[in-house]
């Protein structure tokens, strides 16, 4: 089976998208599309964008870099957080570019 990853911004734009072809919204759907549009913070593109760059920090994977899309951490501790889960830790130049990056989006 093969994953794919879509972050929250990109979730808000195809349920747009949908709502405005059927002009309604399953229930599921409608509550998926106010919990991105709360927590979506930025566009479909730049959460596209935002991973590309994001896949460009040595050891980021596909599944953590749609995480910090979605999150957009400002603070190490937040981002420590989305890698607690690996067997290694963010060395700290890495760290640094991953704020980097999402800085440029907020």
């Amino acid at each position: 089976m093969e994953e794919n990853f879509i972050s929250l911004a990109e979730i808000r734009e195809l349920l747009e998208q949908e709502k405005a072809v059927r002009g309604e919204l399953s229930p599921e759907q409608s509550y998926a599309l106010q919990h991105a549009s709360l927590f979506a913070k930025i566009s479909g593109e730049q959460a596209r964008a935002l991973v590309k760059e994001l896949m460009t920090v040595p050891m980021m994977s596909l599944g953590n870099a749609y995480k910090i899309t979605d999150l957009l951490p400002t603070q190490p501790d937040e981002v420590r957080a989305v890698f607690a889960k690996e067997r290694f830790a963010l060395p700290k130049e890495d760290l640094d570019k991953v704020l980097e990056l999402v800085g440029k989006y907020l």
